[in-house]
């Protein structure tokens, strides 16, 4: 009989991890599939209430560990070490299992709220340490999975991506408490049910109405360039950078005989140094005062120090009959861009009575940086970036999230990622990859109003309650610690 048990649960143990794994494989990877991230947590959850503890974390550990190995190619691209891999994954992967044992702890011992709520609270609160002492910001946020899911992304306006990962993970770990209850406490597993079930569609039925109410707005036409043929693919330096240069400024007179009114080339297009400045400028200035249009540049700019040279990841701005501006990326991609200068000023531009900004690529990770443009009421920012091919869909729309949370639409131009037009619900309005054509291009009416959103005004409000939360979880659990499994908490 025994036999028979140990059978049963090695057998009920394999299947949760392989659940775990596909779902996790699924619905967190470079091109993740939404609907599978909210039943991610669920078996190990589920699984936890039914067997001992040191099962439940080793199972747990191992299947989100195993999940996650569809990012060790990526960062093999990279240049990273498989140690960087397991230090980031490993971490994440032992994040999940104190919070699935914590819920375990707390839901067996008959404090089932401070369960349900124990893995969502401990991941947001490690979410927004690790954004902090990152330099890499919100790129392992569970939130961007959700990036299609419309109506649930609208949640970001007002908390931010804590609120939906806290969402994302709160569903699957009621619905394995409230499974766990329904044959000893229906009664409590139907208020889980509908607590949590109504919370959902409160928040569902807000994001359709913030996307069914978007006011109409004003609008400018825009278009992109960018070339990944292999002479072109790689900083552009020597005579090789006035060649280039030249080309894609004949890229944005084409774009600009079509209609468009703001053209947006892509990051580190060459290089220029402050002597090639003047001739550098003589192949976009003359097309900008000509056609009545904006072209945003990205260069890596050179610079004499007083303690040496300077450069920069600059995005070089010009508008007819005005002189020149620059914006100087403020976060940079380690180690590829660790001697670089970083900036340290935002760059917005008034235009026909809306605003417009400029940021580099990285600087997208960052929720300060979306909330910044928004409280300068920015309508549109323009982005030159630089992907690595297989990333192009996790990295390169994490931006649709700053507008999203900013009030703002988007316009960005990647090498090796997307041609992106996105606006202030997160609907991708066009879209085109880098390496369709020798030189990529792309035309479309974006909307350039903005729209004020609480997350711009309160900033992390969500991620302090998710601490706070976590903060009395951590002083339950210690308090039950002593209780015997299967006690009621009154």
């Amino acid at each position: 009989m025994g036999f028979a048990n140990n059978s049963k649960n090695g057998l009920t143990a394999a299947a949760v991890f392989v659940a775990t794994v596909i779902l996790v494989w699924f619905g967190w990877g470079l091109t993740p599939w939404w609907p599978l991230m909210w039943f991610a947590p669920l078996p190990a959850l589920w699984f936890s209430l039914r067997s001992s503890w040191r099962v439940a974390g080793l199972v747990t550990f191992a299947s989100w560990l195993a999940g996650n190995l569809i990012f060790f190619r990526y960062f093999h691209q990279l240049g990273q070490s498989p140690i960087a891999w397991l230090a980031n994954f490993g971490g994440l992967a032992l994040l999940a299992t104190v919070g699935v044992l914590l819920f375990r702890a707390l839901v067996l011992r008959g404090a089932v709220w401070s369960g349900i709520v124990a893995l969502a609270s401990l991941w947001v609160s490690a979410d927004w340490l690790r954004y902090w002492i990152s330099p890499h910001g919100t790129a392992a946020d569970l939130a961007y999975t959700q990036l299609k899911f419309l109506p649930f992304l609208q949640l970001a306006s007002a908390t931010g991506p804590w609120g939906m990962s806290f969402v994302l993970l709160l569903v699957p770990a009621a619905a394995a408490a409230a499974w766990h209850l329904w044959d000893r406490n229906p009664e409590q597993a139907k208020r889980v049910t509908v607590v949590v079930g109504g919370l959902l569609l409160i928040i569902l039925g807000f994001g359709q109405l913030r996307l069914n109410l978007a006011r109409q707005q004003a609008s400018v036409k825009v278009g992109l360039a960018v070339s990944d043929a292999p002479e072109n693919d790689l900083v552009a330096s020597g005579p090789d950078a006035p060649r280039l240069l030249q080309e894609y400024a004949a890229q944005a007179k084409a774009l600009a005989a079509r209609g468009a009114q703001v053209v947006v080339l892509p990051e580190k297009i060459a290089v220029v140094h402050d002597s090639d400045a003047a001739t550098d400028d003589a192949f976009f200035q003359p097309i900008a005062d000509a056609a009545n249009i904006t072209i945003v540049v990205g260069q890596l700019h050179i610079s004499p120090g007083a303690n040496g040279t300077l450069r920069y990841n600059r995005a070089q701005v010009y508008s007819p009959h005005e002189a020149t501006a620059s914006y100087d990326k403020e976060h940079m991609l380690p180690p590829f861009e660790s001697n670089l200068t970083v900036g340290t000023q935002h760059l917005t531009m008034p235009r026909d009575g809306a605003l417009w900004g400029v940021a580099i690529c990285k600087d997208m990770d960052f929720t300060s940086m979306g909330r910044a443009y928004g409280s300068l009421g920015a309508g549109l920012l323009l982005v030159p970036a630089w992907d690595f091919n297989m990333d192009r869909t996790f990295h390169g729309h994490m931006e649709i999230m700053r507008g999203v949370e900013g009030g703002f639409s988007i316009v960005r131009a990647a090498k090796n990622g997307y041609l992106t037009v996105s606006d202030d619900r997160g609907r991708v309005l066009a879209e085109t990859r880098s390496d369709s054509a020798p030189f990529a291009t792309l035309l479309a009416d974006v909307p350039v109003g903005h729209e004020h959103t609480l997350y711009q005004t309160l900033g992390d409000w969500f991620a302090w309650l998710a601490v706070a939360i976590l903060a009395v979880v951590i002083a339950r659990s210690l308090l039950l610690l002593r209780r015997k499994p299967g006690v009621s908490s009154r």
